[in-house]
């Protein structure tokens, strides 16, 4: 069986993240599986890849703070490196000759690059199957409506794709509702729930040793992503530690990203020189090793955080990108009210009240992983899986109802329009 999958990647590193993720999963529980993966992300070659699991890279496209693209290390116009990547994209297909094609985030992927191949699929290869995979929030309803109405989104679903895998719950954030699909693409979306996340390759208990962490220490993890927007949330919570004098139980792991900018990078360094509890790490492939050993983590709202987050029942303090897109602000403020972790928003950050959020966080008792999972399910990787099975026509037993959890978890929501 031969699966390829895109993925959509021009800012951070959840994209890449997730998929790989989903991958793994795939490679352990589909015989004879092989997996081409499309990316474009410059820090694919950083990630351990399972034997089965190979990748095309294709040029960079950045994005800035304000959502514009362009060529992210080519020096040739936007345009051009978009035609490049699509016909990349189209040549794999064509000789990979995939059972099943399974598109991240945007129907015909960047400024539709991808509608070549969906064409050519659709013309010589009509038995591969094609699925859309959506994380539970894309954006503010009104912002992706008008972006999917403009670029005719729900036409090429309707025409290309059988299916819209969405790793998110009903329950939080009805995609279909909330961006107003037509009924015709709201049949075809599975609400799969979120991804869990396993245990990193360390023990905690290694971890702690290897950071020289003593028994009656307790560790605050300060991760920022790709960090390429991760400098006031780092530089905040060092700011705190000085003014707040925060106690010298606490051993602070920062991990800056490998995508914030050198100078940026330089300077929280600088900052943090003369505090031995403080310890700056650029990148690791091994995070969940990392936010396993902490007692706390602080960091931005996205996706891939969230989940490994719940899935090791951390306390946590959140603060939300709110720009390009709001999707990160979304998910944590409908979380934050489910009592899942402490937000902040971004633009009312201090030192003094995140240093505020930390101590009383850490001061917390967390509730068990039991209830946790009352609130949020985390069975997504095995729903993908049955639903791929399904459509590939290699699963008879087919359920993807997830009922049971449902039911646990239907008390938490009893009118689940209700929460915005």
């Amino acid at each position: 069986m031969r699966l390829t999958i895109y993925s959509h990647d021009t800012y951070g590193l959840g994209n890449i993240r997730r998929m790989l993720e989903i991958c793994k999963y795939f490679l352990k529980t589909l015989s004879n599986c092989s997996i081409l993966l499309i990316s474009g992300s410059p820090l694919l070659h950083s990630f351990r890849l399972p034997k089965g699991l190979d990748y095309i890279k294709i040029p960079c496209i950045g994005r800035d703070l304000e959502g514009e693209l362009s060529a992210q290390y080519l020096k040739i116009d936007t345009d051009e490196t978009l035609e490049l990547r699509s016909q990349i994209i189209r040549t794999a297909i064509i000789n990979f000759k995939p059972d099943l094609l399974l598109v991240d985030k945007k129907p015909y992927a960047l400024k539709g690059e991808l509608k070549d191949t969906l064409e050519y699929l659709e013309k010589f290869l009509p038995k591969t199957k094609v699925v859309l995979l959506l994380r539970d929030i894309l954006d503010a309803p009104e912002k992706t409506i008008s972006e999917w109405q403009e670029n005719q989104y729900y036409q090429g679903i309707e025409r290309y794709y059988d299916r819209i895998q969405v790793v998110g719950m009903q329950e939080i954030f009805d995609v279909t509702k909330e961006y107003q699909f037509p009924s015709n693409i709201a049949k075809k979306v599975k609400f799969c729930g979120y991804i869990r996340r396993e245990s990193g390759i360390k023990t905690a208990d290694i971890l702690r040793q290897e950071l020289q962490v003593k028994s009656n220490e307790k560790i605050v993890l300060v991760t920022a992503g790709g960090g390429a927007d991760g400098y006031k949330l780092i530089d905040n919570y060092l700011k705190g530690i000085e003014r707040n004098k925060l106690q010298n139980n606490i051993k602070n792991i920062i991990i800056s990203g490998p995508e914030m900018p050198l100078e940026q990078r330089e300077q929280l360094k600088k900052n943090a020189a003369n505090n031995p509890k403080i310890k700056i790490i650029e990148f690791t492939d091994d995070l969940n090793s990392y936010m396993e050993a902490a007692d706390l983590v602080v960091a931005m709202g996205g996706y891939n955080t969230i989940c490994e987050i719940l899935s090791l029942n951390k306390k946590a303090v959140i603060i939300p990108r709110i720009k390009p897109v709001k999707e990160q602000w979304i998910r944590t403020t409908r979380m934050a009210k489910l009592g899942l972790f402490k937000a902040i928003h971004p633009e009312l950050l201090t030192p003094e009240n995140m240093m505020q959020a930390v101590l009383e966080q850490l001061n917390q008792k967390r509730p068990p992983i039991s209830n946790i999972e009352r609130i949020v399910d985390l069975d997504a990787l095995p729903r993908i899986k049955e639903d791929i099975s399904f459509l590939l026509g290699l699963d008879n037993n087919h359920n993807l109802s997830g009922l049971g959890n449902f039911c646990k978890r239907a008390k938490f929501f009893p009118k689940i329009e209700k929460i915005s």
